[in-house]
């Protein structure tokens, strides 16, 4: 298989701009940065009550002294 080349993409590129114009495609976009700046945000604000998930407990070892 040959692969994608950089014209093929021009001409995808060419079609999807005819076919949706673009005022929807800088909306499309506009709404995607929205979207992904929204859920980094909430990937790094997460609660404190959920920030220690992940952590073990810590368990006391008995020694076996007789």
């Amino acid at each position: 298989m040959e692969g994608i080349s950089i014209t093929k993409l021009l001409v995808i590129a060419v079609l999807i701009v005819l076919l949706f114009g673009t005022s929807k495609l800088r909306t499309l976009g506009a709404d995607l940065g929205a979207a992904i700046k929204g859920f980094k945000k909430a990937v790094e604000d997460k609660p404190a009550d959920q920030a220690d998930v992940n952590t073990t407990p810590d368990i006391e070892h008995k020694s076996d002294a007789k």
